[in-house]
């Protein structure tokens, strides 16, 4: 007779969203780093400086992390 093997059912594992995942990184503290927006078309009216400073990326503002967080569980 086979020994029976016990099956411990857990619930599937959450999605991460890869859309979101392509976009932000997460930071050694901890922090979600994202690239600024406007820089991919329309440039010849922005300034230089302008230009420069939106290659720059940024931290994630914190009113958004919550929502991030649940939809990259695992970054």
């Amino acid at each position: 007779m086979q020994n029976t093997i016990r099956r411990i059912f857990i619930m599937p594992k959450m999605k991460t969203s890869r859309a979101a995942a392509k976009r932000f990184k997460k930071t050694g503290t901890g922090q979600l780093k994202r690239y600024k927006a406007y820089k991919s078309h329309i440039l010849t009216k922005k300034t230089t400086k302008r230009k420069r400073n939106l290659r720059k990326p940024t931290m994630m503002d914190e009113s958004n992390v919550k929502n991030m967080k649940k939809i990259l569980p695992y970054l």
